[in-house]
């Protein structure tokens, strides 16, 4: 791989969608360096290793939401079908069906890249609790103080990442 593939650029692939943390078929393949109908014909071929806490199929609407473009006609361009998103231990069973070095390397930059979100909430967890502690410590004088604080820790809303250009 002649390019070092950071957190930040794997991160920035990653979206909450039914709760959990997935990347799509297609960004995947682009950092696997294979086109995405490659991609989704090994899954297809090892299907028995993709139960659905490990890869499904967005909805429609789902699709729309993340401006996942799908077409019916393919010179049109755009995608024939609605996209796979696959959750970490998804992607950790892609390594097992794509035997590259390039793949080794992404899916070690990925892994690193899902352990450090785990992180981000293991720590928001810890601040929530060391803020409840506080509160309860402190008189009514210092509640606008935490109401505020408690707005600014609420996560945003799942909200589909802007992408730029076509």
């Amino acid at each position: 791989m002649s390019k070092t593939l950071s957190d930040e650029d794997v991160k920035e692939r990653i979206y909450r969608i039914r709760g959990k943390n997935v990347m799509f078929d297609k960004d995947l393949a682009e950092l696997y360096g294979v086109p995405t109908k490659s991609l989704n014909l090994a899954v297809k071929r090892n299907l028995d290793r993709f139960p659905i806490d490990f890869m499904f199929r967005l909805t429609k609407e789902e699709s729309l939401r993340f401006q996942i473009e799908t077409s019916k006609n393919v010179g049109r361009g755009g995608r024939r079908y609605l996209p796979h998103v696959f959750t970490e231990q998804g992607v950790a069973m892609l390594s097992s069906i794509l035997n590259s070095k390039r793949a080794v390397q992404v899916n070690i930059a990925i892994m690193r890249a899902f352990v450090s979100l785990k992180k981000m909430v293991v720590t928001y967890g810890e601040l929530k609790r060391k803020i409840a502690v506080l509160e309860k410590k402190y008189d009514s004088n210092f509640q606008i103080v935490f109401t505020a604080i408690k707005k600014l820790m609420e996560p945003p809303p799942d909200k589909p990442k802007r992408r730029i250009g076509f």
